[in-house]
């Protein structure tokens, strides 16, 4: 008896196949691929092109981008909204609109988001050697641009016959689904097997669903992990980004309500409590707050869970003072788990907050112990207010003043995104948050551009909840072109767009490092030939606009609240924008050091000074063995 076949292209048959996958978790189905985003050229227009329009909108549906490394971002805003369970699909042609998507793979990889990638390539058949924007090796004939996707690829090949995607379409989606090896997953797609037709088995394009499993923690490591926090006075929770993937921050509270360990949080962990917990330190780190930095450095137990421990959070190995500190890492992937030399407890975060939980049902941390935490939450909570308020809202606003005008504005289930910048250290110290999902911060590899296509991605994941993207200039001047996207799928994200003429964030780490802010500043060249002239008569205002956008030009403070609230009402794509107080008071300063290293020697004074104080800090770090 022969097996049923289906003759269809290899591009028709990977998006049939594509449109019938699931992920599965705790009895809830997803589309495991739910749309593809696409730019098309002469690579990819008569095979995934041709194939998204005859499976149709229901099949699969598409979204029209603008730039391929913006629909990366996109793709991985819309899984991150979405706990990683339903990815996004990226079509490109060959050239560069395949390596405009390294960028996006190498954010999506580091942070542990799954997106498919899927580039154009030269004929396998090399019937047209070379094609246009084919790379000729004079070595390697089988080496394309879209090798340069392989090291940002949790999983990459090339698809060089139709019957070779049968295997690599199920590995892919293997990859995508497992919460350990998920990233960037690229299939490399020769344009003439796209089109090149096939006989493929009616299995192929059977629903599959790929359960995505929460292991328990192994009894001996379980046991291991109790005795060391039963044995610790001062312990401390550092909740990463894999306590949202995971769903785990009722878990979380409830460990925290029952033995009172406090929790500091990395920037994709922060909201893992709410704000106002009592046990909710705030951000660690380089950027973290008085209170979380100052318990991690007497704490004598660190238990990270789902963190991958980057040198923000350890304010580059020096946080951790204490001479006896030891750790305890609780991460569903081994890597990350031994980091630290630590003990290790490899599981999913929910079950591994609930074992614990239930090890430590009568165990607590000491009254002066909590009672301190609470002080110095209730001192930083000051900090706070000081930064958010204003003595004249007729003013301009500063940078944290925006931030205390929003606070205002949002609700529990809005979203604020952000990436790069002097925002990132900023609202990892003072933003307030109230929501699992509300604090979107990509820090992984804190990509400028990011913002606004990640709000369409977050927007299309979670339709009707009102989306933030924070920006400033030189942010929005690296990619503001999924503007036009927004518009035209109708979605109304917002966007906060502060003019502040340059990269502040840079420009002040310039500055402590003995680089005298060189390169920093949008402004004229002046007759010493440096950038120190007058701003630069730009109106980002009015590109926003041109782009489709509603802009709200806000002077003041007062007029900034209008316009928040404004854009919150609002079912239009709305910039608001303002030009920030640079002069005025700025952000708590940093409460860890950030290993960025100064010149070792240097006749600029700036530097010399820079360079004595960086020796004083590297005297401080250490190795955890």
């Amino acid at each position: 008896m022969s097996t049923p076949t289906r003759r269809l292209t290899v591009a028709q048959a990977l998006v049939r196949f594509l449109s019938v996958q699931y992920t599965e978790r705790d009895g809830v189905r997803h589309r495991l691929i739910a749309g593809t985003w696409g730019i098309f050229g002469h690579g990819n227009v008569a095979g995934i092109g041709q194939a998204l329009l005859e499976a149709g909108e229901q099949a699969m549906p598409f979204h029209q981008g603008r730039n391929e490394q913006a629909m990366v971002h996109a793709a991985v805003g819309h899984a991150r909204q979405l706990d990683r369970l339903s990815a996004q699909a990226v079509t490109t042609s060959i050239g560069p609109g395949a390596t405009n998507l390294v960028t996006g793979a190498a954010l999506a990889t580091i942070n542990r988001i799954p997106v498919l990638l899927l580039p154009g390539d030269y004929f396998a058949t090399r019937t047209a050697d070379p094609l246009l924007q084919q790379l000729e090796h004079p070595t390697e004939a089988d080496v394309s641009v879209n090798d340069t996707l392989r090291p940002v690829s949790r999983y990459f090949d090339r698809v060089t016959r139709p019957e070779a995607l049968i295997p690599t379409a199920l590995n892919a989606m293997r990859v995508l689904a497992d919460p350990v090896e998920t990233g960037a997953v690229t299939l490399a797609l020769p344009q003439d097997v796209q089109a090149e037709a096939y006989d493929w088995p009616e299995e192929f394009f059977a629903e599959r669903v790929w359960h995505v499993r929460r292991p328990a923690p192994d009894p001996v490591e379980l046991a291991e992990a109790l005795r060391a926090i039963r044995a610790a006075e001062r312990p401390l929770i550092v909740a990463g980004g894999g306590v949202h993937h995971s769903r785990a921050e009722e878990a979380l509270k409830a460990l925290v309500d029952a033995t009172g360990i406090p929790v500091a949080s990395t920037q994709a962990g922060k909201g893992a409590l709410r704000h106002d917990h009592p046990a909710d330190l705030g951000g660690i780190g380089h950027t973290g707050t008085a209170v979380s930095d100052g318990i991690a450095r007497s704490a004598d137990l660190v238990i990270g869970v789902g963190t991958r421990y980057t040198d923000f959070t350890t304010a580059s190995h020096t946080l951790f003072q204490n001479p006896d500190v030891r750790f305890v890492n609780l991460n569903i992937a081994a890597f990350d788990a031994h980091k630290l030399a630590a003990r290790t407890l490899v599981c999913d975060a929910r079950a591994g907050l609930t074992a614990l939980l239930e090890g430590l049902a009568d165990h607590r941390v000491g009254i002066e112990y909590e009672a301190e935490y609470r002080a110095g939450k209730a001192s930083w909570e000051q900090v706070v207010e000081a930064a958010y308020s204003a003595e004249d809202d007729s003013n301009a606003p500063t940078q944290t003043q925006v931030l205390g005008a929003l606070d205002a504005v949002v609700g529990d289930d809005d979203v604020v995104i952000n990436a790069a910048g002097s925002l990132p250290g900023d609202l990892h110290k003072l933003w307030r948050a109230r929501g699992r999902r509300q604090y979107h911060l990509e820090y992984g590899y804190s990509c400028m551009g990011y913002e606004i296509p990640a709000s369409i991605g977050v927007q299309q994941a979670a339709p009707g909840t009102p989306v933030w993207a924070l920006a400033g200039d030189g942010t929005y001047l690296m990619m503001p072109t999924e503007i036009v996207t927004a518009v035209q799928e109708g979605l109304p994200v917002n966007l906060v767009l502060l003019q502040n003429h340059g990269y502040a964030s840079i420009g002040g780490l310039s500055e402590t490092v003995g680089g005298e802010r060189f390169g920093t500043a949008y402004r004229y060249r002046a007759a010493d030939g440096t950038f120190s002239g007058a701003p630069l008569p730009v109106d980002l205002a009015a590109n926003a606009g041109s782009l489709g956008m509603d802009v709200l030009r806000a002077k003041t403070i007062r007029e900034l609240r209008e316009a928040l609230a404004t854009a919150r009402a609002s079912d239009r794509p709305t910039c608001v924008y303002v030009e920030t107080d640079t002069a005025g008071p700025a952000a708590p300063g940093a409460e860890a050091w950030w290993d960025v290293p100064v010149a070792e020697t240097a006749s600029r004074e700036a530097a010399v000074q820079a360079r004595e104080e960086y020796d004083r800090h590297t005297a401080d770090r250490r190795r955890h063995l």
